[in-house]
């Protein structure tokens, strides 16, 4: 079985508070998600703030368009410093994402680490050298740019 672990760093130029307030809800996940992923939440009437033990459902078209069930549970929130999602149906065969905030000077790094396995042991190896990865490293592209709108740089002081 193959196991592999991404992890993504950005500094954003924001308040803490801000920045939680914009990634512990759960209707934002549209907005920094690329098009082509065909992102489509399928839970409704979710609160503005994720919390421990919350199911978030929604499709996705990972692969040639086709739509793919995803269902994710928060499985630990600390206000303001992480949270952790994991994949309770989906295309992988295991997908954790921790979402940890720090302050720093000029605003707050958030670091991803997403440890995850794909599906069909081989084949899942290679579809991870020919594909997963670099589609993994798009979707944190954009969301990197994404984001970067959300919280446009400061103005120096």
């Amino acid at each position: 079985m193959s196991f592999y672990q991404l992890e993504k760093k950005q500094l954003i130029p924001a308040e803490l508070d801000k920045v939680w307030d914009f990634i512990s809800s759960p209707e934002n996940l549209k907005k920094i998600t690329p098009r082509y992923m065909g992102f489509d939440m399928v839970s409704e009437n979710l609160p503005d703030k994720m919390y421990p033990g919350m199911i978030i459902r929604y499709k996705v078209k990972p692969l040639l368009g086709i739509p793919v069930t995803w269902v994710t549970e928060i499985i630990h929130v600390i206000d303001k410093k992480y949270f952790v999602d994991e994949q309770r149906i989906g295309p992988y065969s295991m997908w954790h994402h921790q979402h940890w905030l720090e302050e720093r000077p000029g605003g707050v790094m958030m670091t991803d680490i997403v440890s995850y396995q794909p599906p069909l042991g081989f084949l899942g190896r290679i579809a991870n050298f020919l594909f997963i990865t670099r589609q993994l490293e798009g979707i944190f592209a954009h969301r990197e740019l994404a984001l970067k709108s959300v919280f446009p740089q400061k103005p120096q002081e």
